[in-house]
């Protein structure tokens, strides 16, 4: 079983079919989609097989009830704290016509994830059940959730997980180094090619050779270009599938899902790379992060 930490959230997708006009109207698709780094990851997971608590906070609102009820019914075990002032959050996504997104994000009631949150008796027993811990790196990069964020790797750590950390935004990894300093001793960090930048300044994934001082492993996202384990015995590539992509949002978040999934299984870096990006390319193929009510990827 695997615990995940990390954001849970509606997603407002629009996907404008010219130019937005700056103070106009521009049309546009949109659709009200579950959301959240944490959320989205959880559900792959249980599209791959693994049973999986989210820990996250939402607000005491419709939002909130509806993103843990969607949750729930898909098998995913929520240890949510209801925060009684803050709102569940919500996140605008721009789709442009190459699928890519753009996101404004109000983190809401995640921002106010506490460490005191890890102590409720449904994450407790998580913790207690659990092999491995996930935590969403938005977590981390808000200095609001960051002592939470850092409460639950030190709990994993004391009960005997093994973890990962997804850096989640290249734009938000102001602080480099602060950012090892928080993840160091984490068992496998899985950054973008824009994250990997960002922690050392080149995008290419022999660049993750400097981080093994500070985790076990690296997995390195490249979109179309595919990924790449590192470690101390080398570099493992795999190349993406061939596929449109309608919405990039969620795409990192099932990779994570995917690989994690495999790496339970102990299977070599090649197959876990290869069902990270299985995982990646099912979810681009759709609108919204998440997967569809019963999809399975076992």
């Amino acid at each position: 079983m695997i615990v995940v930490v990390g954001d849970a959230g509606l997603d407002v997708v629009a996907r404008p079919a010219s130019e937005v006009v700056h103070g106009g109207d521009t049309r546009a698709p949109v659709r009200l989609t579950g959301g959240g780094a944490g959320a989205n990851t959880a559900l792959w997971l249980r599209s791959c097989g693994v049973p999986t608590t989210l820990v996250a906070r939402v607000g005491d609102d419709a939002g909130g009830r509806l993103i843990r009820s969607e949750l729930e019914s898909a098998g995913v075990d929520c240890a949510f704290t209801v925060d009684p002032e803050a709102a569940t959050c919500c996140v605008v996504v721009l789709v442009d016509p190459d699928g890519q997104r753009s996101m404004l994000a109000d983190r809401g009631a995640n921002a106010r994830f506490d460490p005191a949150d890890l102590h409720t008796p449904v994450c407790v027993s998580a913790l207690k059940a659990a092999r491995h811990l996930h935590l969403s790196g938005y977590v981390l990069l808000d200095p609001a959730s960051r002592p939470a964020g850092l409460a639950a790797l030190a709990a994993a750590h004391d009960a005997g997980l093994s973890t990962s950390v997804d850096p989640q935004a290249a734009a938000h990894l102001t602080d480099p180094a602060g950012f090892l300093d928080d993840v160091r001793g984490v068992d496998l960090l899985l950054p973008n090619a824009d994250e990997l930048a960002a922690l050392t300044g080149k995008p290419e994934p022999a660049s993750a050779r400097e981080l093994l001082d500070v985790v076990g492993a690296v997995a390195v996202t490249a979109g179309a270009n595919g990924a790449s384990w590192v470690d101390g015995c080398g570099i493992t590539t795999v190349p993406a599938p061939q596929g449109d992509c309608v919405d990039s949002t969620g795409a990192g978040d099932a990779f994570d899902a995917g690989l994690l999934a495999a790496w339970l299984r102990r299977e070599p870096a090649a197959d876990m790379l290869r069902a990270g990006v299985r995982a990646g390319a099912a979810a681009v193929r759709r609108v919204g992060p998440q997967p569809a009510p019963g999809e399975r990827l076992t």
